[in-house]
């Protein structure tokens, strides 16, 4: 059981704005997750909440890896900045996928690097 949260680098954001989307793709993820099965949830969550951070170049690269998510019916989120700091408002900055089988996340995010 993992999460994968999925950083665009071309935004050039900052450490501190990075870290508060990968806060927000995680736990707007985890929610999804436990709707859509709590057991499931309920098995990361008491396991650790392992999660690993993954980065892409371009919003397609993100878009694309959350479409082939959905195709596995895996939970996945995006977050869109609300435009307060760095970026402008509805800038599609993180992709949560998961907590999830570790098996079916790996066959979407599997040849991403770590950001």
């Amino acid at each position: 059981m993992k999460q994968v949260i999925i950083v665009r680098k071309d935004l050039k954001m900052g450490v501190g704005k990075i870290a508060a989307q990968v806060a927000h793709a995680s736990l707007l993820a985890a929610e999804k997750s436990k709707k859509m099965n709590k057991e499931l949830f309920i098995e990361w969550f008491n396991g650790g909440q392992a999660k690993i951070v993954l980065k892409v170049n371009t919003l397609e690269e993100l878009l694309n890896i959350k479409e082939k998510a959905e195709g596995l019916k895996l939970p996945t989120e995006i977050v869109q900045d609300k435009g307060l700091t760095q970026l402008e408002e509805g800038t599609i900055t993180c992709l949560g996928i998961g907590p999830a089988d570790e098996e079916l996340i790996d066959k979407v995010t599997g040849n991403l690097k770590l950001l």
